[in-house]
């Protein structure tokens, strides 16, 4: 099994003077859980190298076994700092693709042509596309074969808009996740605020926030 992860190059919370990038926890629980299913993993970002980290992700209250792990992981880190840059990776060879959160997929990784193509190649050979709480951001320009949005007529799940109001960057982030999936045709479901949950269509996999993360990832790799 070989999986892709890709993960943000943005590091800046729009015009408020702080920091942003990948969220810890959406990165290492599904890191983990294709680790130790055997998986060959392949880590990536627009940019390539070490991709920004949220602070806030980093803070003690956001801590889980899985972060705990990571940060005494030396060949896991040194992985994390050395992501190929997306323009230099091909679906070749690939079993599956996902994407971690954190808040700055929205202005990168929903706007980056070589993430839409991957995108759109997996989706077309019916191989698992997986993106968990502002990852689903991914899907905004993504198209189907019939030159429709990806996620039309599809089940999605992705961070609520009353969670993006919880951490008071409504009016901070370039657009809402939940509403960009409604306006793109998806069918949109959610769970309770910051509970876990995850939606599976086809071979999409979504999961509503970080919580939902390694559950997201058990299920993509169901799929394989």
């Amino acid at each position: 099994m070989k999986i892709l992860m890709v993960l943000t190059s943005h590091d800046e919370l729009g015009d408020t003077g702080k920091k942003t990038g990948f969220w810890l926890e959406e990165f290492a629980a599904p890191y983990y859980v294709f680790k130790d299913a055997g998986a060959d993993i392949t880590l990536a970002s627009p940019e390539g190298g070490q991709p920004p980290l949220d602070p806030s992700s980093d803070a003690d209250d956001a801590q889980t076994e899985d972060t705990e792990r990571f940060k005494s992981d030396e060949a896991a880190q040194a992985e994390l700092a050395s992501t190929k840059p997306l323009s230099a990776v091909s679906a070749d060879g690939f079993d599956a693709i996902f994407y971690p959160g954190g808040h700055g997929p929205l202005w990168d990784l929903a706007e980056d042509d070589d993430s839409k193509t991957l995108i759109e190649t997996f989706a077309a050979s019916g191989r698992p596309v997986g993106a968990v709480c502002h990852a689903p951001a991914i899907f905004k320009h993504a198209k189907n074969a019939d030159g429709d949005p990806l996620v039309k007529g599809k089940e999605v799940t992705g961070f609520t808009n009353t969670e993006e109001e919880g951490v008071g960057l409504t009016d901070v982030v370039p657009f809402l996740v939940e509403d960009m999936l409604k306006e793109n045709g998806g069918i949109y479901r959610k769970a309770d605020d910051w509970a876990a949950f995850v939606v599976v269509d086809g071979k999409l996999v979504t999961g509503q926030n970080p919580a939902s993360s390694a559950e997201a990832a058990s299920k993509l790799l169901a799929l394989l």
